[in-house]
């Protein structure tokens, strides 16, 4: 499973796997590959827990080993 993390690593590490954005729609902000739409959390002050990385990651489409990919 993958470690917490904060709303801005997140975002920068979707960038670099292909995803645009973040864009405000509704609720929640959201970020863009080809077709696919995941939603990002709304910014906390607080880390985004480990299992909500593993979710998003998973509706992503991304898998434990491409997320931990250095770059």
């Amino acid at each position: 499973m993958p470690k917490s993390t904060s709303l801005r690593h997140l975002i920068r590490r979707l960038r670099e796997l292909g995803f645009d954005g973040p864009y405000s729609g509704g609720r929640h902000l959201f970020m863009c590959k080809g077709e696919l739409k995941v939603r990002v959390p709304n910014p906390h002050a607080g880390n985004i827990s480990a299992a909500l990385v593993s979710e998003i990651l998973r509706q992503a489409g991304i898998s434990r080993g491409e997320w931990n990919k250095k770059r």
